[in-house]
């Protein structure tokens, strides 16, 4: 679809149809949908799934057995895995009717999935083993601070941050930049979805909240090239995990 500028009698039928109505007319109220559920959505994420509220909300009976770092981590992956995974699922399935290989989840272009992570793989390990000795990264990671105390428990923890990576690229690189890209442009898309998860990184070190911006956008390119959020699950959880590791145990 080409995106067109706005002329002056779309201007004012705005103000003769209703401002409602047409954010909710024909291709505009995927987009109007998906934004608006974002801002709910996201700010309920970031203020109430954290594990630091989590930690400081929840009494000690919620966490059982685990060690309360280790519960509060995981209870925070669970909760991203609904609001961020679950729900855009259902949205897409029940209220889009669409299907979810058309936001992403699927293989796609294996060609160009498996070139694509190759060829950033080793960079992004890079990063991750120079950042573990930043003081500021070493101060927010692991999520779970004790982590390193066993290869078990570092094994849940990977596996727990994998779902997690998961989570939020259904919502970013699928949900929500294959669902408005329609109407606002690919690269409008890519940048808008960039913008909303650089946001969520506020309170993070400075150097991870730049880096999100590059993130955002490279992995918004690999998803629309890919057809498929394959890739940058693994591209992010190779640097997620591989940071953590070398937190524990390399630096």
């Amino acid at each position: 679809m080409i995106n067109r500028p706005w002329k002056l009698d779309q201007l004012q039928g705005l103000r003769t149809k209703g401002l409602l109505e047409h954010l909710f007319h024909n291709v505009c109220w995927k987009t109007t949908t998906v934004l608006l559920l974002s801002s709910f959505l996201l700010t309920t994420w970031k203020y109430f799934a954290s594990s630091k509220f989590l930690l400081e909300h929840l009494p000690d009976s919620v966490f059982g057995f685990l060690d309360k770092s280790q519960a509060a981590e995981l209870i925070h992956f669970g909760l991203s895995m609904i609001l961020m995974g679950l729900v855009p699922c259902l949205v897409i399935k029940f209220v889009f009717r669409e299907k979810l290989s058309d936001y992403g989840m699927q293989l796609g272009d294996t060609r160009h999935t498996l070139i694509s992570f190759f060829l950033f793989a080793p960079i992004f390990a890079g990063i991750a083993y120079l950042s573990a000795s930043n003081p500021q990264l070493r101060l927010e990671y692991p999520l779970d601070k004790m982590a390193g105390e066993s290869s078990g428990r570092f094994a849940i923890h990977a596996i727990g941050y994998l779902c997690f990576y998961l989570s939020w690229e259904i919502y970013f690189r699928g949900f929500m930049q294959f669902g408005i890209q329609t109407s606002m442009g690919v690269w409008n898309a890519i940048l808008v979805q960039t913008m909303a998860s650089c946001l969520l990184h506020i309170g993070k070190p400075t150097g991870e909240i730049y880096g999100s911006i590059a993130g955002g956008i490279l992995w918004g390119i690999i998803a629309y090239r890919t057809q498929s959020i394959v890739c940058t699950v693994l591209l992010h959880a190779t640097l997620g995990i591989l940071l953590d590791l070398s937190i524990c145990y390399l630096r």
